[in-house]
């Protein structure tokens, strides 16, 4: 090689160095800490929209002392934590879920199990009363409204971050939010019956993830 070619290279290395000094790794998105922001805030103000539109329970401080009340939180808080879960994978590209729904069995066999027992225990002439409760036909709707500030408030997040399969993670974000929002409701709904709570509580937690699937292509759209 001559004495300008070596040269010409030596020059090249230079700059390639110079151009090459200042770059930085490119930072993976904060996926954790926009989830939290986002469900954070709209967890906040689903608490504040139960409080001013349906009001706050006036048993609370006897309710916190039973099992159901807190088997009621664990049941909807459970399903919440993994769907955000699920979410979290799902809002960074290639990155697989796998078994992880899995998991909504596990909640879902608790309260399933407490139903069983309740109904198997109980009077006959209760039964009904144990399914319908005094608010089954409102219930649903409630949990619903209560769950659209998370259902915002993570979709927020989402859009800041990469998701591909827009109908799961959608799907996923309104499982999430109706868990949370069904959490917080229970600040309000004094029906303590497993029945109950497996069923209506469950139909409005579906119906939030139906609503996140059907509007994930649009809204989590980067």
């Amino acid at each position: 090689m001559s004495a300008s070619s070596r040269k010409s290279e030596a020059s090249l290395e230079q700059m390639v160095d110079r151009l090459v000094a200042d770059l930085e790794p490119v930072r993976s998105p904060p996926v954790a800490q926009r989830l939290s922001i986002g469900l954070g805030v709209g967890l906040v103000l689903s608490l504040i929209l139960v409080g001013i539109v349906f009001g706050y329970r006036p048993d609370m401080a006897s309710a916190s002392l039973t099992m159901i009340f807190w088997a009621k939180l664990a049941y909807v808080s459970g399903i919440g934590a993994i769907a955000l879960w699920a979410v979290e994978r799902l809002a960074r590209p290639g990155v697989a879920t796998g078994n992880l729904l899995l998991w909504l069995l596990l909640p879902t066999a608790m309260m399933g199990t407490l139903a069983i027992v309740e109904l198997a225990d109980g009077p006959a002439n209760l039964r009904e009363h144990l399914i319908m409760g005094f608010s089954a036909a409102a219930a649903p709707w409630r949990i619903l409204a209560a769950a659209l500030p998370p259902l915002v408030g993570l979709a927020w997040a989402v859009r800041g971050l990469a998701p591909t399969r827009l109908v799961f993670a959608g799907a996923m974000v309104g499982l999430a939010a109706g868990g949370f929002g069904a959490a917080s409701y229970a600040m309000h709904c004094q029906e303590s019956a497993a029945p109950f709570l497996l069923i209506w509580y469950s139909l409005g937690v579906l119906a939030c993830c139906f609503l996140g699937a059907v509007l994930g292509p649009r809204i989590l759209r980067w």
